[in-house]
């Protein structure tokens, strides 16, 4: 395509759209019909153009415009791989005409490309052929993976061709269903861009964090460096940033146009230059690290159905430590379970021995024991603990892994594990509010001293709660504490500032908002105002309550109320979590004893 054809070809479009009957994909290819737009892809680190991606276009108004009818019909008139062959040497040309900064990256199936390098062999490549004017070091082919590659040994030879001559292999849309794992390590692609699913919305979705977390992971694993697609807003590009994903592409970035772009858009190039951290979306749900039954075991001896009452009672005796036993039938498989205290009060019994001292053990054993597989996680086994059958605390239950015996487990240990899983719990989310906990915090202020950004770390506290918890009940304690949450959650600015619940009605707020002032006085004025409705009417005449204190003496207290203690963190001045935590309890502290809506500190 040169300069002076364009306009017979424009005219040539003209005339074809007036009859739309006759436009083929065969014209197309035959007429020299397509073109190329190129959409840019840039670093996350720094803003600079990575390179751009291909897309085709037919004919701007035709009924094969764009690339699902134009390959739809390309797969009809049995010319898929002549189409794609065909985008690809367009796309060249194009792009050798535009000087473009970086690669280019050009899409192909895979059944496409290994018959078009295959097809190639013992001639000029289709991407080395001088007239192109294209380096082949300049070139990505995006593998877009739209059904089961079912040749892989085709595309194998075809990639290693390929990278002979210095093109780079990427995986397209990994995460939309039909792409495969396999594939991304049959391959190993140098690029895997991600679906653009995964970063829609990417702020508000801590399950599409986690998973972007993963992939960067398998990324490392497998040597390759990701692509987002699809960023439309500052907020979902200020994420992807912050994870360390190293590419971005989307309309945030840049639209697809035919010239290309020498940089990134206005408002891409704002967020990458800033200072500012993602508030990145913490999961709501409480963890227990993978702990499972078998993690609860303790090895113990067996008895066989027909073991007798006068042998059970010497085990018991050789093994003082046991809290039961577990019977077991000829397959290994627990059919009963004697509970030791109850079996020793029976033995203890008169005429105990003489009446059933020569009876099996499975006469006065548990039948329906609590039995669990070794792999059940330790959030199944929490019904135990409220369940109206109490003797699964006592006896304990046992562990089987495939219905064969393995071990036993106590309720000690059960809820042991239980409320270490529930503490653990708390610390990244707080099951009152659902706030992050303190390890999401601690995290969230070393990304920010990291940054070398200046922020406000803020700790708010409730005065006089106490008194009003032990009047009201733990009902209205806990109804108050939410309060808190819903106020500072609504002042604050949610890709911005980070609110989390250290316990109790402790709160930290970490601002980088420039008015985090009128922030915290909002948030003050409102609480105060809403937690009146807590109190009662005579509460509410008198100004407060009559309740104990801390050291017992009854006194009046005024009315629930919040205070703020917030502390202006300068780069370099703090270098931990700690310090930054013992220097907004500080201000909170002052706060509190100088009876102040809000006191502000330097660190």
């Amino acid at each position: 395509m040169t300069t002076t054809a364009l306009p017979d070809r424009q005219a040539e479009h003209s005339r074809r759209l007036e009859h739309p009957l006759t436009l083929s994909v065969q014209t197309l290819i035959n007429e020299d019909l397509l073109t190329t737009l190129l959409q840019p892809i840039v670093r996350l680190d720094c803003g600079l153009i990575y390179g751009h991606e291909a897309l085709v276009r037919g004919p701007a108004g035709s009924s094969l415009e764009f690339p699902d009818a134009l390959f739809a019909a390309g797969r009809r008139e049995g010319l898929t791989v002549e189409l794609e062959v065909c985008c690809a040497k367009q796309a060249l040309k194009d792009w050798s005409r535009r000087k473009l900064p970086g690669k280019l990256l050009i899409n192909m199936s895979a059944t496409a490309l290994a018959r078009a390098v295959a097809q190639d062999a013992g001639r000029d490549s289709l991407f080395v052929c001088e007239h192109f004017g294209v380096k082949p070091g300049s070139i990505m082919i995006e593998l877009t993976e739209h059904e089961r590659v079912t040749d892989i040994e085709s595309l194998r030879r075809a990639i290693t061709s390929l990278r002979r001559q210095g093109v780079g292999i990427a995986l397209d849309d990994f995460g939309d269903g039909r792409s495969s794992l396999r594939l991304w390590s049959e391959i190993q692609p140098d690029v895997v861009k991600i679906d653009k699913y995964f970063t829609h919305d990417l702020p508000a979705h801590a399950e599409k964090l986690q998973t972007f977390r993963a992939l960067l992971q398998l990324a490392e694993t497998f040597g390759a460096q990701l692509v987002a697609e699809g960023i439309e807003s500052p907020e979902e590009m200020r994420v992807l940033r912050d994870l360390g994903v190293a590419f971005g592409q989307g309309w945030l970035i840049g639209r697809p146009s035919s010239e290309g772009a020498q940089e990134a858009l206005v408002a891409a190039r704002e967020v990458l230059a800033s200072s500012d951290i993602a508030v990145l979306p913490e999961l709501r749900r409480a963890s227990s690290n993978g702990v499972t039954a078998e993690r609860l075991m303790v090895e113990a001896i067996t008895v066989h159905e027909d073991t007798t009452h006068e042998q059970l009672f010497r085990l018991f005796n050789q093994h003082e430590q046991l809290h039961a036993i577990a019977v077991l039938n000829a397959a290994q498989q627990p059919v009963a379970l004697v509970d030791r205290s109850q079996f020793i009060n029976r033995w203890a019994k008169p005429f105990f021995n003489d009446l059933y001292g020569r009876h099996a053990c499975t006469l006065f054993a548990n039948p329906t024991p609590l039995i669990v597989d070794a792999d059940t996680g330790i959030e199944a086994l929490t019904t135990v603990l409220t369940s109206a059958d109490q003797r699964y605390l006592r006896e304990g239950f046992i562990i089987t892994r495939d219905g064969r015996y393995l071990g036993l487990g106590t309720g000690e240990q059960l809820v042991r594990s239980v409320t270490e899983a529930r503490i653990e719990a708390a610390r990244h989310a707080n099951p009152l509010t659902f706030l992050p906990g303190n390890i999401p915090i601690s995290q969230h202020i070393g990304r920010l001293l990291t940054s070398g950004r200046e922020f406000v770390a803020a700790y708010a506290d409730l005065n006089h709660f106490k008194p009003f918890n032990d009047e009201y009940g733990y009902w209205r304690g806990d109804e108050m504490i939410r309060l808190v949450a819903r106020v500072a959650s609504s002042h604050c600015d949610s890709q911005r500032d980070f609110l989390g619940h250290v316990g109790g009605d402790d709160f930290v707020m970490l601002f980088q908002s420039d008015d985090w002032e009128q922030r915290c006085d909002q948030i003050i004025e409102r609480f105060n105002s809403l937690a009146r409705n807590l109190f009662d009417a005579a509460a509410l005449e008198a100004g407060g309550i009559m309740a104990e204190d801390r050291h017992g003496d009854l006194r009046f207290h005024p009315c629930t109320t919040l205070s703020i203690g917030a502390v202006r963190v300068a780069p370099g001045i703090l270098h931990s979590a700690e310090e930054v935590a013992t220097a907004a309890a500080t201000a909170k502290r002052h706060a509190k004893h100088e009876q102040l809506s809000v006191y502000v500190m330097a660190a």
